[in-house]
């Protein structure tokens, strides 16, 4: 059968770490307050020159060298983001051009959070259909651009950074790796409950990130835990067989509630939350990169990659490396 073949990762952060007592001089909070409610004890903030852009064309070589492939031999790049470089044209065409991949396919993904697992789905449809052999799918976010700073409950949980994967269409056995089941949903019901309150055709401004973050919390536990067992009834397994799930880092709580929803132990779970706080569609594949570069995550290795977003959107892949 033909699947989608996870070949290497990628991840690129800011120069500019920003640890809670700093961010402690700007807005009214402290370390202690932010790591007891959300586990977060730094993040990454892009400065002059820094952009979503130059962020994912550096995980994207990244990942590149990671996977031993060549940028003329990516026919399609899916970026997912919710802070483009421009309105338009589309931040994958700016990585396009930084690669010198010219001629493939390449477009921008937008569903938050959730935004890599849309990218990552749409991708390994396009290659199993056969548009294109290898792919680049790119997590990147520079979500202190639509920060309120005034807003200490939201501006203390975003940071910004980038992940990618290569992606190759082959030809292998059943019990072989590559994407193995993806499930994704959204409901427009409760977009008022993280939104930015800003856009092109509305006010014509950028906005500002806002959210209800107890009525988030409460949706993302059920959703989270609802769209796993999805996937792993699609596969006819239990969470037992999954050795690592890669979860988006929103918060610490979330994972923790979650994991125990579904009876899974937390030494099992990928956190970074602490290092990155979140960051959106890049949290996923950042997360990705680093339990793959320390030698966590093997080849052969089952892992679930989960998250949800504003929208809401939510979804849930498994994939054995």
């Amino acid at each position: 059968m033909i699947r989608s073949i996870l070949r290497g990762t990628g991840s690129a952060l800011p120069s500019k770490c920003v640890s809670n007592a700093e961010l402690a001089e700007r807005v009214d909070t402290s370390d202690d307050w932010i790591v007891e409610r959300t586990g977060i004890r730094q993040r990454y903030i892009a400065g002059e020159g820094e952009t979503t852009s130059s962020l994912a064309i550096e995980a994207a070589r990244q990942a590149l060298a990671a996977a031993g492939v060549a940028a003329d031999e990516i026919g399609l790049i899916i970026l997912a983001t919710a802070t483009p470089d421009y309105t338009f044209p589309a931040t994958a065409t700016q990585v396009q051009r930084a690669l010198g991949c010219r001629g493939g396919i390449a477009f921008d993904v937008q569903a938050v959070c959730s935004g890599f697992l849309y990218a990552l789905a749409t991708a390994d449809s396009l290659l199993r259909t056969g548009m294109a052999k290898k792919a680049l799918v790119i997590g990147a976010e520079t979500f202190s651009r639509i920060l309120d700073w005034e807003d200490r409950t939201t501006c203390v949980l975003f940071g910004d950074g980038a992940g990618a994967v290569v992606l190759e269409a082959q030809d292998v056995a059943h019990d072989g790796p590559g994407i193995l089941a993806t499930r994704l949903h959204a409901d427009g019901e409760h977009c008022e409950l993280l939104h930015v309150d800003g856009g092109p055709s509305s006010t014509g401004t950028v906005g500002k990130l806002r959210m209800k973050g107890r009525e988030v919390f409460r949706h993302a536990v059920v959703n989270l835990a609802d769209v796993l067992s999805e996937v792993l009834s699609d596969v006819d397994m239990t969470i037992d067989a999954v050795d690592w799930v890669v979860p988006h880092q929103a918060n610490a709580r979330i994972l923790d509630a979650t994991a125990r929803k579904l009876g899974l132990p937390s030494e099992r779970v990928i956190v970074t939350v602490d290092r990155h706080a979140n960051t959106s569609a890049a949290s996923v594949p950042l997360a990705l990169d680093v339990a793959t570069r320390d030698g966590r995550i093997k080849p052969g290795d089952l892992v679930m990659f989960e998250a949800m977003g504003g929208g809401f959107t939510w979804g849930a892949s498994l994939v054995r490396m």
